[in-house]
């Protein structure tokens, strides 16, 4: 088992050891105390316990939830993907001090799993069926409609668990008009043998290694990830560069541009030539912020600048925080030119 997880308590739903996957992985695990609870939402020593912060990494690396996921629509999405798939799981082994997943959770939370993962393969099946053929070529893609099957986690972590991200991949690869999408942070190499058959793209995220030491927490370090993209386009990926979160810093650009580098010198001609990206500048969250100086104060003085950030209510209610409007707009002008002077070959799919 990975560095990143050491089960020891597994939190399960009643249904669980009904569906094949709950049993898979209760079997993977045989020694973890098993607690049971009526819903992975409501647990009180997990969830809404802000007060585990400084347990945080202990909590991800040793606990695992297991529950049944009951919505199983998938919604629109037309940014990165055109829909994004009901999830097979939320939450992260990882500790990103920029993470948006954990506000909806109540930021201690490690993986959830959810095992009803043949319901969620036909549910995307069916949804699938009812879009005929992509009308034409798009920012997105040029030939399928492309399903973010990682919304809420890292699937290359949730691989280390289970073989739900093995079954998706599979999944994808039979669906003619479809392709499946997730970013991960974690190089996990036994992804290379789901053979995708160009079926689903891996966008590898990516940022200067000097920030990432601080703020990427748990995550495989950038030249990993980078060394990476050759062997994963090699096994039949789609691989796409995710440069996210943007942070801006004195001299943040200098640190793109040393990154563009080290990704050119490190791609073979087979990944440049399918190579895009998506460019998403920092949104960070009030809550956030203060429970992040509770344990990580020195990611703060990157992510927290009220000086060039607004706040922007989100559709949820939460205190967001982004970079301001009318500058925002100038300084990703300014990322796309450096981008477009070091890796010209590297077209921008999504930039926000």
């Amino acid at each position: 088992m990975s560095r990143l997880l050491d089960i020891d308590t597994i939190y399960l739903e009643p249904a669980v050891e009904d569906h094949a996957r709950g049993r898979e992985i209760l079997g993977r695990f045989p020694d973890a105390r098993r607690i049971p609870v009526a819903s992975h939402w409501n647990i009180p020593d997990l969830h809404g316990n802000a007060g585990s912060v400084e347990d945080w990494v202990r909590i991800k690396r040793s606990t695992l939830v297991l529950g049944v996921k009951k919505g199983l629509a998938s919604r629109p999405n037309g940014r990165s993907a055109h829909f994004i798939a009901p999830s097979s799981s939320n939450g992260c082994a990882m500790a990103c001090a920029y993470c948006y997943v954990p506000r909806r959770k109540g930021y201690a939370n490690p993986i959830t799993l959810f095992v009803n993962t043949e319901g969620i393969g036909r549910a995307i099946t069916r949804h699938a069926a009812a879009q005929g053929p992509l009308p034409a070529p798009d920012q997105i893609d040029d030939r399928y409609w492309v399903y973010d099957i990682g919304e809420n986690g890292d699937l290359s972590v949730d691989a280390l668990a289970c073989d739900s991200v093995r079954d998706l991949v599979g999944l994808f690869r039979a669906i003619p008009n479809a392709k499946a999408s997730f970013a991960t942070k974690f190089v996990n190499r036994d992804l290379l043998a789901y053979a995708p058959e160009a079926k689903t793209r891996i966008r590898f995220s990516l940022m200067p290694e000097r920030v990432a030491r601080v703020v990427d927490v748990r995550t495989s370090g950038m030249p990993e990830r980078i060394a990476a993209i050759d062997d994963f386009v090699a096994a039949g990926y789609e691989v796409h560069a995710n440069f996210s979160p943007v942070i801006l810093y004195e001299g943040w650009e200098e640190d793109w541009r040393t990154l563009f580098r080290a990704l050119d010198a490190g791609l073979k001609p087979a990944a440049k030539a399918q190579l895009k990206a998506e460019i998403i500048f920092l949104t960070h969250n009030a809550a956030l912020h203060d429970v992040n100086l509770r344990w990580h104060p020195k990611a703060e003085a990157l992510l927290w600048r009220p000086d060039i950030q607004e706040t922007k209510r989100s559709e949820g209610g939460m205190e967001n925080l982004r970079y301001r409007t009318g500058w925002k707009g100038r300084w990703l002008s300014r990322f796309k030119a450096l981008l477009a002077e070091e890796l010209p070959y590297c077209g921008v799919r999504y930039a926000f």
